[in-house]
């Protein structure tokens, strides 16, 4: 009843554009309660993981070895890639270590230090440390304030560019709701988050992206997520205040030794276990590609599957359902595109170790990445998904799960063996690789089209079947006078192009921006217009004979990018 009381509220709010909150008092909002008892959620985290490490580890001999690796890669980070962000005592806190770990060397024999130190109690240092710098710490003014902030100067940017004048800057004439589409599942998002928790995977292509997602997330109505933002964004003051405010915790990708991904997952599932709605970008970063993504990280996304189960158990009948809801971001431009997809290029096929490069490093930058976004009259959608359970089925508004023949089905029978819940970490890692396999089949079906997305990607293959006989890097270092693609064969195979993804769009396979229908060449002015409107270099432009050309093929191959895996190449 409560599902459909909010479905037929929310028909009534889309016609204005706004939705009541779900829960209007945030002392009932799940995040709010994670973070009164920080405390003692930190303790409970480095408990969990401690445990989960030492199962896995047998005898002291295994765990020195792991703890002098987790040193080493440490000392090497701190050395290497140090950020402003990490915490003063960071070489003290490692050096102590060393120091404690050296009475405990395999040779040694010894197994305790005189003052009753321990392995164990060497290895709980570490994740507590880690569990610390890990946890948000959500405080609801601070929510309030940081929300009102965006609303504020979002918007007085979005007026102070799309109506002349100074004055603009300080009237209320266009919200975000002018700017930023929200579509999709919002009426059935709103009722699950009433049936249980909600975790929200959207895909990644900017810094910009959480902050608008938690925009998105007060725009429906929703209670605040918590959510894993990169460390290295917290190097940004601006943004670090709008993330600590708006309910992230910190994930740090420099540091890949087995405690401290232990670690990340159990603070994970510890806050779903307790029904804070979640957040996280299962791709692990932006897009450097600029396609969807097609191989998620498993990591946090498995924390689903072993949450669900351990709600199976603990909770029995009246257990808290988990439920997925993927995102698509749809952008016209990424002001970063230029710098990841170099990136991309330079480590194509290759997972190293590297240093990560953020042109966007500073306060001052990011208002600036702010700026320039809002200045340029390039919208925004937003896609939501259709809900599912952990194991990839799609619930209907009660959160009921429905196999392929529309049955209802009871997922607690997927944690089951001889009648009752089981561990079984072999069986919830196929389910999680099945889950990743459909929310990136979800990303597809979502992505809404735009028109700038087909410019890039009509062009980008016409100058590729041109030069089919070179290699990729080989094509991308052609001079510009060898780019030239005449208007009318652009013309035509844009056309062509657009009444394929229509018939995928009939297909339930994509989605398009209501402004890709229309007159054809209104639709690819505005694509030239859009695609790569903000920077120095335009990827697509227009010649004074009216041809289309390229200024930087390296980011043209981004934005083609974003079409990627339709099979659209072959009607070129």
């Amino acid at each position: 009843m409560a599902a459909r009381a909010i479905q037929r509220k929310s028909t009534k709010q889309k016609k204005t554009g706004s939705y009541s909150p779900i829960l209007p008092k945030t002392a009932q909002w799940p995040v709010v309660q994670l973070s009164k008892n920080r405390k003692d959620f930190i303790k409970a985290v480095a408990e969990d993981s401690i445990s989960k490490i030492l199962l896995s580890h047998s005898g002291k001999g295994a765990l020195i070895e792991e703890i002098e690796t987790t040193l080493y890669r440490e000392q090497l980070r701190i050395k290497q890639n140090p950020w402003k962000v990490d915490p003063e005592d960071e070489k003290d806190f490692w050096k102590d270590i060393k120091s404690r770990l050296v009475n405990f060397s395999p040779q040694s024999g010894v197994e305790e230090e005189k003052n009753g130190d321990s392995i164990r109690k060497i290895m709980y240092d570490i994740i507590f440390r880690y569990a610390d710098e890990i946890a948000g710490n959500f405080k609801p003014s601070s929510y309030r304030l940081a929300r009102e902030i965006v609303k504020f100067g979002f918007a007085r940017l979005l007026n102070a560019a799309r109506i002349k004048g100074f004055g603009a800057f300080f009237t209320n004439k266009l919200t975000l709701k002018d700017k930023i589409k929200i579509v999709g599942e919002t009426d059935q998002i709103r009722a699950l988050a009433t049936k249980g928790t909600v975790v929200m995977v959207p895909t990644h292509f900017s810094n910009l992206d959480s902050i608008l997602i938690g925009w998105i997330i007060h725009a429906l109505g929703l209670p605040a997520f918590i959510y894993g933002a990169g460390l290295n964004l917290f190097n940004i003051g601006i943004l670090a205040y709008f993330m600590n405010s708006l309910g992230a915790y910190k994930v740090d990708r420099r540091k890949k030794n087995l405690p401290y991904l232990e670690t990340l997952k159990s603070y994970s599932t510890l806050a779903l276990q307790k029904g804070a709605h979640s957040l996280f970008f299962p791709g692990g970063t932006r897009s450097r590609s600029g396609k969807l993504e097609k191989s998620l990280k498993l990591g946090l996304l498995s924390t689903t599957m072993e949450a669900q189960r351990i709600n199976y158990s603990d909770q029995d009948d009246k257990a808290q359902k988990i439920f997925i809801v993927p995102v698509v971001l749809n952008y016209h431009f990424t002001l970063e595109a230029p710098g990841l997809i170099n990136e991309y290029l330079k480590r194509k096929g290759q997972e190293r170790y590297y240093v990560e490069n953020d042109q966007y490093s500073t306060s001052f930058r990011m208002v600036k990445f702010l700026l320039k976004f809002f200045t340029k009259g390039s919208d925004i959608s937003v896609s939501i998904g259709k809900g599912m359970d952990v194991l990839g089925n799609y619930v209907d508004m009660e959160g009921n799960s429905i196999d392929k023949q529309g049955r209802i089905i009871d997922t607690k029978d997927y944690f089951m063996s001889d009648g009752k819940i089981t561990v079984n970490k072999q069986r919830e890692k196929q389910y999680t690789r099945m889950l990743s396999s459909i929310i990136v089949e979800e990303y597809h079906r979502i992505n809404r089209v735009f028109a700038s997305h087909l410019a890039a990607f009509t062009a980008f293959q016409l100058l590729r079947r041109r030069y089919y006989k070179l290699d990729l890097y080989n094509f991308l270092r052609l001079p510009e006078e060898e780019l030239v693609l005449p208007y009318l064969e652009f013309r035509n195979n844009y056309e062509r192009l657009r009444q394929k993804i229509f018939e995928l769009k009939s297909e339930g396979k994509v989605q398009t921006a209501p402004h890709l229908e229309g007159d054809i060449d209104k639709v690819i002015r505005l694509g030239l217009e859009n695609v790569g409107m903000y920077h120095s270099k335009r990827p697509l432009v227009k010649t004074k004979s009216g041809d289309i050309t390229s200024k930087d093929l390296n980011t043209l191959f981004y934005y083609h990018n974003r079409l990627d895996g339709y099979d659209l190449e072959k009607y070129i």
